[in-house]
């Protein structure tokens, strides 16, 4: 049967978010995992499901993409499809004709697995390569030591304190408790967590969210910041211990977080909580 591309709408969400879960593996490349879809979800679940789209055969999907913002698609291929030549072919065209309702016409950018068929048609068909990130991983087979700082979870009544920070550790960020709620009723965060690490007064200072994909896979960190009025003091490196003990309580197998490469104070800061960088990857882009 011939491939079909298709936006889920918000019934359909479970089943993405179902293969992106099925996915994961620790020797799996970089690549869209449900948390992804979680973070997204703080627009609402309307909106996620207007950002996904999925190419099936024969009624299974193959491949789930994530519109992120204006000009960028996220996205990720089952791992026995990578480089399936049907698909892959689906794929460039759908993502190249404006008129398929994937991206529009000018500057835009695909993340895909290292590996993927498609970023090697992509580049034949005069794509280019945009700036590098760093994937970072921890093992979490063994134990994570302590970060030395108040960690609380947050719950419901801790939404806006979770969102205060999040707003101070990221230029521009609209995030509010209204959207910490949207996230927290979406599908991918009933394997989730948002810690808040707090100072010796009790102030909140940095955050971060944890996602599970289930049990013995990877889970995420999406997002990770330290409150701007509190940069330098360590609390960077105690929240990300705490977020790997919080996958490692939730069954996952490691703890992946990936960063611009050029930001080398949060890559430093994650290998000092134990997490070791792997190969760089970059995104593919189109247009001036």
């Amino acid at each position: 049967m011939a491939i079909a591309l298709g936006e889920v709408g918000i019934d359909g969400l479970s089943e993405a978010v179902g293969a992106l879960r099925e996915w994961q593996s620790d020797g799996a490349p970089m690549q869209l995992h449900p948390g992804d879809l979680g973070w997204f979800w703080r627009s609402g679940a309307e909106a996620t499901a207007a950002a996904v789209r999925t190419w099936s055969r024969s009624g299974r999907i193959l491949a789930v993409g994530l519109l992120d913002g204006p000009g960028l698609l996220r996205l990720t291929i089952a791992p026995d499809a990578r480089r399936d030549e049907e698909l892959a072919r689906r794929l460039v065209e759908d993502v190249t004709e404006p008129e398929r309702g994937v991206l529009p016409e000018g500057r835009v950018n695909i993340e895909s697995p290292a590996g993927a068929l498609v970023q090697d048609l992509l580049f034949e068909d005069g794509w280019n390569s945009a700036e590098p990130w760093t994937p970072l991983r921890r093992d979490l087979a063994e134990p994570v030591r302590d970060p030395g700082v108040r960690i609380e979870v947050v719950g419901p009544e801790q939404a806006h304190r979770f969102a205060a920070v999040v707003r101070a550790a990221f230029d521009g960020s609209t995030f509010t408790d209204e959207r910490w709620h949207a996230m927290a009723a979406g599908l991918p965060y009933a394997d989730a967590r948002c810690l808040l690490a707090c100072d010796e007064r009790g102030d909140a200072v940095a955050a971060v969210t944890v996602w599970s994909a289930g049990r013995g896979s990877p889970g995420l960190l999406e997002p990770m910041g330290v409150h701007r009025e509190h940069r330098r003091r360590g609390y960077g490196e105690a929240i990300t211990l705490a977020a790997a003990a919080a996958l490692q309580e939730l069954g996952s197998s490691s703890a992946l977080v990936c960063t611009p490469s050029s930001r080398t104070g949060a890559v430093a800061t994650y290998q000092s909580a134990g997490f070791r960088p792997c190969a760089e990857v970059r995104d593919q882009c189109r247009g001036a």
